[in-house]
Formats: structure tokens, C-alpha cells, sequence
């Protein structure tokens, strides 16, 4: 480090790279350290038998920010788009039932019972406001539609997205635009109709690229070339002097310790990490962090022939069309959901051939990540099978397991986040960038880590 950076940043997950790149096009001197040996946290791909494996994240909504970057770094003609109207299914009683996308028609699915219509029916007409508490998802469905809503749809959608627990999971935290319905229309159906008139029927399209999400990875370390390094295991983190408004940071690089001197510091580490390094500037950080909790998830990648899959879609008659599927917890399986990626994107499968991710564990089946893979692998396989009507072994099969895959903005994460700002505002020069804040998803990541870029860099410059 023979030159000092003015900013360094921890942890070489998207959000840290994407503050990286933002400082680094700001023209300030930034330096990136990650302990591990590749960068992107959980994105990889794994390439067998043919298949492309999308490891971690399957997709991701090209937001505004996304969008830009993906241009900056001369991705666009990588990118790959999913069809909008792919449908979505539950799986309910055994069988596929298509995931009805749009109010109306929650109407006609036969997910749903009559008095869940009729209140579905009613709820335009009546006004209502949200509680003053931090209302859990579980709580919200229950108390506007019914139990029968929140088990047939909300809850699997939440161990779709967030791999949570409806009851514990805040609204206000981790579906803000829901309560905003409920606060601004005082009916979510009427406010959802509105959004959707506006927004001319568009839904969010889902994309990836070509070669899988660590493309975007690799451009973002190439650009940053030898301002991002793996390998680099920060051991101590203190002030410069008692009165002084700098930082020193002491690492271990390829076995040799180091320390450096910076005027700003990006925690970009997953929070259990975060706190740990910052528990020598003020334990209030360590003790606000341990607060978020993590779903530990476990990922099966599969490969089949066609032709040894039964289950075709009604609206078609051949083939296998589709996003995937959801499970209810009512239907006793250890599956949470499936995304059929070789229906989504090309590429992902030889021909003649189709490929599955599954997903298993979550905050409600926290047991199965201790399973051997071996064993994942085993049950994945035979409730996919039991769901597409799959005959024979799988052509090729890839699992993962992550003990911390996903923070859950539970009750309470609001507080947490607030009282998170306070601490960084105590303890000017330090930054927290992650999943953990402001949403999970890649570009709700991707513009915080702009944000974060910003204010380091004006901490620096004054500006």
C-alpha cells in the first residue's frame, strides 16, 4: 500500500464494488479489500455437463441504477431479458396452479376461497389505515384479506423472495411500497390498480447476462483493476490518534500485515463481519448489528432431459414454459421454490435438455443447510420430480449452501437501521453499505452503494 488511499472499503460484494467504481469515476483515490479470494459474495456460476449453473442470485430487476452501470461498464449487449408474461405458478394439492399477477385476477384463481374473494372484492370500496406499530407481513394479510391469502400466497411468496418468515418479516421493511398503498390509498387494491393504470400495464422485467452475473463481477474488478484485491484479512481498525479524524487500518495481505492510513472507511461486509470490525471504534455497533438475523439457505442446481419431464403447461400444450413455482408450507414439502432457468434465458441448458434451481431452508426450515449436500441434493430432486412429474435421476446436479444467505428485515429492523445512521454519525469517516439496509435485492444495492459513494466522497472533499 505504498500509496494511501483517501477511502477504503471492506468487503467485495456488489455493494462494495459498486462504491468502488462510483468513487473511482469521482476521480478520488479508493482502495478495495476483500478477505476472501473472489469477489461478488455469493454470485458464481458453475459450469457442467454442459449447463450453466447460475449460483446465488438467479435474476435481477434492471433498475435505473442497475441500468447505468450495466452501461458504464459495456454490458449491455450481454444482457439477457426474461419474458414478462412467463408465467408463475403455486404448488398447491400437488399440482400447478397458475400465480395470479394482477388483482383481478385474485378473483378467478382457485387458490383462494369464496370469502377471501369477497373481501378481496370489498377492500376498493373501504378505506383503512395501517397500525402505528411495526406490523409484521403475517399480521397485514391476516387482518386486510385472511389467513387463507397469507398461506396460499403472501407466505410463499415470502420464502420465494426472502427465504423469511411471514411472521416475523416487517411490512414497513421488507414491502415499504405496500404500506405506502395502504397509508396513501387507504385500500391496497385501489392504489395498486392506480400504480398499474399509470405505469400502462408494465411489469418489471428480469435479466441476466449471457455468461451469468459474475460477468458483471469481473468487469466491475477489471475496471478497478489494483484498487481491488482478495485475500486481504483486516485485523485491526482504530483511530489514527485520539483526536484525530483519520483512520488506521492494519491488514494481513498474502500473509504480510500492513497498515495504511485513510480518511474514510466503507464497511461493505455482511453485518456479523461489519460489527466485529468496528467493535474497537464504539460497541455500539457490534451490539446494533448482531440484531440482524440471517436465513441460512441451501441451492440445488439441476439438469433433465425433456423428455423425462410429464408436466407440460396447459396454455401450450408441449413444452415447458414458465418462471417456476412457489410451495406453500402447507404442502409438507422441504422445497420453498423452484426457477426454471433454461425457460427464462437462453443458454442455460444443451439442447433438448432443461435446467431447475431449488431452494431449501429459510427461517422456516432452518434444519436442512446442516444436511450433507448429498442429502439436499436427495430431496430436492424427489420433490421436483413429484412436481413436474420427472422419471429417472437428474442429468446433472450442483448444490450450495450458505448458513447466512439472506438478512431478514424482521419486527424492528427500521429501529436497528436508525439507530445504525446514529452510530455513523457519531463516528464521522464511516460508511455501512449492504443487503442489510436498504433492501437485498442487486439494485436496490447497487443505487445504496451510490449513496454511500457519495457521502464518503464528500466527507473527503467537503463538498
Amino acid at each position: 500500500m505504498a500509496t494511501a488511499p483517501k477511502i477504503l472499503i471492506i468487503g467485495g460484494g456488489i455493494s462494495g464494488l459498486a462504491c468502488a467504481w462510483r468513487l473511482q469515476q469521482a476521480g478520488l483515490p479508493v482502495l478495495l479489500l476483500e478477505r476472501g479470494l473472489h469477489f461478488g459474495g455469493v454470485i458464481d456460476t458453475a459450469e457442467q455437463d454442459g449447463f450453466l449453473f447460475d449460483i446465488g442470485p438467479q435474476s435481477f430487476t434492471n433498475t435505473k441504477a442497475l441500468s447505468s452501470l450495466i452501461e458504464e461498464l459495456g454490458l449491455g449487449g450481454e444482457l439477457l431479458r426474461a419474458d414478462p408474461r412467463a408465467p408463475r405458478y403455486i404448488l398447491k394439492g400437488g399440482r400447478l396452479v397458475p400465480a395470479p399477477l394482477a388483482p383481478p385476477q385474485l378473483l378467478f384463481t382457485p387458490l383462494l376461497g369464496v370469502r377471501t374473494k369477497l373481501r378481496i372484492l370489498c377492500e376498493p370500496f373501504g378505506r383503512s389505515r395501517p397500525p402505528d406499530t411495526d406490523e409484521s407481513v403475517a399480521a397485514f394479510a391476516r387482518r386486510k384479506f385472511g389467513q387463507d391469502l397469507l398461506d396460499n400466497l403472501v407466505a410463499p411468496f415470502v420464502s420465494g423472495v426472502w427465504a423469511g418468515d411471514p411472521e416475523k418479516l416487517s411490512l414497513a421493511s421488507a414491502f415499504p411500497g405496500v404500506r405506502h398503498l395502504e397509508e396513501g390509498f387507504g385500500s391496497i387494491i385501489r392504489g395498486a390498480l392506480k400504480q398499474r393504470r399509470e405505469s400502462a400495464g408494465a411489469r418489471a422485467q428480469l435479466c441476466n447476462f449471457r455468461g451469468g452475473l459474475p460477468g458483471m463481477v469481473a468487469a466491475l474488478a477489471a475496471r478497478l483493476g489494483g484498487s481491488a484485491r482478495t485475500g486481504a484479512e483486516i485485523t485491526a481498525i482504530r483511530r489514527a490518534a485520539a483526536d484525530s479524524a483519520m483512520f488506521e487500518v492494519t491488514c494481513s495481505v498474502d500473509g504480510a500485515a500492513q497498515t495504511t492510513t485513510v480518511g474514510a472507511l466503507i464497511i461493505a461486509a455482511p453485518a456479523d463481519q461489519a460489527g466485529r470490525l468496528l467493535s474497537g471504534l464504539d460497541p455500539g455497533f457490534p451490539a446494533s448489528l448482531a440484531r440482524i438475523e440471517y436465513a441460512g439457505v441451501a441451492q440445488v442446481s439441476a439438469g433433465y432431459r425433456l423428455d423425462q419431464i410429464k408436466f407440460k403447461n396447459a396454455e401450450s400444450g408441449s413444452g415447458l414454459r414458465g418462471f417456476g413455482f412457489l410451495v406453500p408450507r402447507s404442502e409438507g414439502l422441504r422445497l420453498l421454490g423452484t426457477v426454471w432457468n433454461s425457460s427464462l434465458f437462453p443458454g442455460r441448458a444443451p439442447g433438448g435438455m432443461a435446467s431447475f434451481t431449488s431452494f431449501l431452508g429459510g427461517m422456516t426450515d432452518p434444519e436442512i443447510v446442516s444436511y450433507s449436500p448429498e442429502r439436499i441434493a436427495a430431496i430436492a430432486h424427489s420433490e421436483l420430480s413429484s412436481a413436474l412429474g420427472i422419471s429417472g435421476a437428474p442429468v446433472s446436479q450442483h448444490v450450495s449452501r450458505w448458513d447466512r444467505a439472506l438478512p431478514q428485515y424482521n419486527i424492528g429492523h427500521a429501529r436497528i437501521v436508525t439507530a445504525l445512521r446514529e452510530l455513523c454519525a457519531k463516528t464521522p469517516g464511516i460508511f455501512l453499505a449492504g443487503n442489510y439496509l436498504a433492501g437485498p435485492a442487486l439494485g436496490a444495492c447497487v443505487e445504496h452503494a451510490n449513496e454511500v459513494a457519495d457521502l464518503a466522497a464528500r466527507s473527503i472533499t467537503g463538498g
